[in-house]
């Protein structure tokens, strides 16, 4: 098998292997990694996709990314202990889907890429005497998901940066009661400046020789890659094959959305692609002037897409040679405002009986809008949490209780710990070095 090689998309000629880039999360000149090539899966595989389990299409899909770095009987252990919960497709009216994502452990889709990338970083330091401190900054579930996928990771200690004020009661729970390796810094700010807290981090020269750090956000590829797994999924359910859907993904920090269009170069028929933001609208104002201008972050409704200087999008644009017109035709977006979403959490559950969180119904929302333009098509949203997550939000909505899973229950009866820290690097810098050196 060829080695896969992945290049820094601030310097070309700076190149790592899978495990190089996983355990560094950015290159040295502190760009994200990108794959020099883009694997083309067969035209037999995709035609017959349905009749392989979801283990081996997720097998097919991401050993070349990885190459000789994981053996492949290690490499299906760490598939199979990835995606053991289902990934169903619910069809709601004749034209519209949604694959939910929400059926692993933390309610969330990100659990995929958490637990693919723990149990990666576990295998690569099998054999370390020292620690290797993972960093991440989270908008909501992130967090959640890397500290169930990374609890009791031997050599690995996490540290999670979340907004205070800004994340869900169920949210906070998941990521500040796990104790033994996962810690917790609740900032005051935004999760903009916990994810430039990260970026200054990554950037300190003097701090990676005390420290060894890596990421778990979305600019880590054994984060970013493994998400390409819901596409292929969600395409080995869809009956009309005849007719590829349209697939609205809610994009925040938008590795989701990347890892589709990858799914896409990689021969997977998706037809089109939306977009789906809320009020942070800095992709859809460059789609329609072609001005990418990041600007600070609105508190929304669906908070954990509330990014004001995506990371991924850089990745997205790399993909298509940085040629607007090339992205634009084949992905869309659209802005969804609170009011909207609350209106489509109201019809859909009146209508159709099927209870979306936030995210979903701006998800949902931009796929409906898209398909009034484009009547003969049919399309699949993204279910990207449970609704449970964001019961402060839907109950009111629909004026029900949300029924809590007896796991969730428990979650949410520990004690919280996390530390309070200004959104100042200083300040994080000599917290690292106190408590990680």
């Amino acid at each position: 098998m060829i080695q896969m090689q992945f290049y820094s998309l601030n310097n070309h000629s700076v190149k790592a292997n899978f495990e190089e880039a996983t355990l560094t999360g950015q290159a040295p000149d502190k760009g994200l990694y990108f794959p020099e090539s883009i694997p083309q899966l067969s035209e037999a595989f995709i035609k017959n996709i349905q009749e392989y389990p979801k283990e081996e299409i997720a097998l097919a899909v991401i050993r070349p990314y990885a190459g000789e770095c994981i053996p492949e009987i290690e490499l299906r252990k760490i598939i199979s202990a990835t995606i053991n919960f289902d990934f169903p497709l619910v069809k709601l009216k004749e034209a519209i889907y949604s694959l939910e994502l929400f059926h692993g452990p933390t309610l969330a889709f990100k659990d995929v890429g958490a637990r693919f990338m723990s149990r990666c970083l576990g295998y690569f330091v099998r054999n370390r005497d020292s620690k290797t401190v993972v960093l991440v900054a989270t908008s909501g579930d992130t967090g959640g998901a890397v500290a169930d996928g990374f609890l009791d990771v031997e050599g690995i200690e996490v540290l999670i940066l979340y907004p205070s004020g800004k994340v869900s009661r169920v949210q906070e729970s998941q990521l500040t009661t796990s104790g033994k390796n996962i810690s917790a810094l609740e900032i005051n700010g935004t999760f903009d400046d916990c994810q430039k807290l990260v970026k200054q981090a990554f950037a300190d020269q003097e701090l990676n020789r005390e420290i060894s750090l890596t990421s778990a956000n979305s600019i880590n590829i054994a984060r970013w890659l493994p998400q390409q797994f819901y596409y292929f999924f969600a395409y080995s359910q869809w009956q009309d094959k005849n007719n590829p859907p349209v697939i609205s993904v809610p994009s925040g920090n938008f590795g989701n959305l990347c890892a589709g269009l990858l799914a896409r170069f990689s021969g997977l028929p998706i037809k089109h692609f939306i977009a789906a933001c809320n009020a942070n609208n800095i992709v859809p104002n460059f789609l329609e002037n072609g001005r990418y201008q990041p600007k600070q972050a609105v508190p929304t409704l669906s908070n954990a897409m509330d990014v004001g200087d995506p990371s991924n999008f850089v990745r997205i644009l790399e993909l298509f040679d940085q040629e607007l017109k090339s992205l634009k035709s084949v992905v869309n977006s659209y802005s969804v405002s609170d009011k909207e979403t609350k209106d489509t959490i109201k019809k859909v559950y009146t209508d159709y009986h099927y209870l979306l969180d936030p995210h979903g119904a701006v998800g949902y929302f931009a796929l409906n809008k898209y398909l009034k333009t484009f009547s003969d098509q049919k399309g699949i949203f993204l279910e990207t949490a449970h609704p449970l997550k964001f019961y402060d939000v839907v109950e009111p909505i629909i004026g029900e209780a949300i029924p809590v899973p007896a796991t969730m229950e428990a979650v949410l009866n520990k004690t919280k710990y996390s530390v309070r820290l200004a959104a100042n690097y200083e300040v994080f810098k000599n917290y690292l070095l106190d408590g990680f050196r």
